[in-house]
């Protein structure tokens, strides 16, 4: 999509290393410049501007996912100078600081997919919370669950709180600014239906803690990622990872996700694991 922006813009060979893709969040364009188009980052924003309308402000991604809140460096190049928005999906609204809290918008079909999954009355705890928006799409698609939504950034916490009042779920998604396993340890052990581990750099190091918060049966959403030829390998990789991180415990893979690819023959994959405690 980008090269065909770029068209006219930039010449064959420069235009030969643009990635082909963006994040775009709400009315925020975020975009990865190669270090050899550096002197373009200008020309290349203006053209995002005029060809997607529903642009404000395009910012470069100037590093990694990284640190304990997952956020990235960003460099403004062109628009409004501001880094909040509102974007919206599956009905629901969030408001996103994209350079102080983690969010992506390629997770969106696998929210809705879990959100499926959710049956009456459950109560479920999302490890890893971000600004709510797993824990708010799955409390508007079901009345009568409840979601304490975890997260160790305070600001990703508050958003999340404002995100729950804006969509009129506050009574029953519950904000809990900590890391998540003090927050089960002290205060959730042994209630939750329903346990989802959206941080696929670490989940498997908080496996203990996601059995310890669940009921005497429950299911576990483990996100992880797999180095694999294809989505038909990446999901048999999926399943194998997360046989392996459960090993210590009685329970079953149901299902094996490819949420989306990372990088080249680098794959995300959620994997859907009932288990029962002793």
């Amino acid at each position: 999509m980008l090269k065909n922006m770029l068209t006219g813009v930039l010449d064959a060979e420069a235009a030969a290393q643009v990635y082909s893709a963006f994040d775009q969040v709400g009315d925020i364009v975020i975009v990865k410049i190669p270090d050899g188009l550096a002197g373009k980052k200008a020309v290349i924003a203006e053209a995002i501007l005029a060809n997607v309308k529903t642009a404000k402000a395009v910012f470069a991604q100037a590093s990694a996912v990284r640190g304990d809140f997952r956020v990235r460096d960003l460099e403004f190049l062109a628009g409004e100078n501001r880094t909040v928005t509102e974007y919206k999906e599956h009905g629901c609204r969030f408001k996103v600081d994209v350079a102080k809290a983690y969010f992506s918008p390629r997770l969106s079909t696998e929210r809705q997919r879990i959100a499926c999954l959710v049956g009456e009355n459950e109560t479920i705890v999302n490890m890893f919370a971000g600004v709510g928006t797993y824990s708010i799409v799955i409390a508007k698609a079901n009345k009568t669950c409840k979601v304490y939504s975890i997260d160790s950034n305070p600001v990703a916490n508050d958003l999340c709180a404002e995100n729950a009042k804006l969509n009129k779920v506050y009574d029953r998604v519950v904000p809990i600014c900590a890391d998540a396993a003090d927050a089960i340890r002290d205060q959730l052990t042994g209630m939750a239906d329903r346990v989802l581990m959206p941080l696929p750099e670490r989940a498997k190091e908080f496996i203990e803690t996601a059995v310890m918060a669940l009921k005497d049966k429950g299911v576990i959403h483990y996100f992880a990622h797999v180095r694999a030829g294809g989505k038909k390998e990446a999901k048999w990789l999926g399943a194998k990872d997360a046989h392996e991180a459960f090993k210590g415990y009685d329970h079953k893979v149901t299902e094996t996700t490819v949420v989306r690819e990372v990088g080249p023959r680098f794959y995300q994959i959620v994997a859907d694991v009932e288990v029962t405690r002793d």
